[in-house]
């Protein structure tokens, strides 16, 4: 049997999408990632797809160098949509230093990361779309943990971070070509 990759249908991206949140849901992000993978091969210029393909990296964060930080960086800076374009790398700055936290990297060593998450989210609030609170919503949760990062200088903020980002829930938009935070 010869090992070779098959390119899925156009037709089957749609329940491809579906199964990528599926996957993210069940916290298995390697098959999310291969099957982003799959449809990207279909539809290389697929913007859920390609957001899909950063978060299911970001879920794999261990908070090493093995992260593959600037491969996601790189996926978020192509998204098409400003907004899209600000909010995911605010995500990004903020998961990566999660990450680092629960892999005992001091939390009051990444004030700097949650500040450029934040500054990443200020951008995407100024331009988002109608009735789109998500980078407010990820402001806050980024305050929060700047709060107990000063409250328990040097200690443990494991416990802090437990806001389920392992399996972000991933809802598909009305418009069909771009999906939810």
């Amino acid at each position: 049997m010869e090992l070779k990759l098959k390119t899925i249908s156009k037709d089957g991206v749609a329940e491809a999408l579906s199964k990528v949140e599926l996957y993210r849901y069940l916290n298995e992000p390697e098959e999310a990632e291969s099957i982003c993978n799959d449809i990207l091969a279909a539809d290389p210029e697929n913007q859920v797809a390609q957001r899909l393909l950063g978060l299911t990296i970001t879920d794999q964060f261990e908070g090493q160098t093995s992260d593959r930080y600037a491969e996601a960086e790189k996926i978020f800076q192509a998204l098409g949509d400003p907004y899209e374009r600000m909010y995911y790398l605010g995500l990004l700055q903020e998961r990566r230093a999660k990450a680092q936290i629960r892999a005992g990297r001091p939390a009051h060593m990444l004030v700097g990361s949650f500040h450029e998450a934040m500054r990443c989210f200020e951008e995407a609030e100024k331009i988002r779309p109608p009735h789109n609170d998500d980078a407010v919503l990820r402001w806050n949760r980024c305050v929060r943990l700047l709060e107990k990062i000063g409250e328990v200088q040097g200690e443990s903020l494991e416990s802090f971070l437990e806001d389920h980002d392992s399996a972000p829930v991933e809802m598909m938009r009305r418009s069909g070509d771009r999906g939810g935070k």
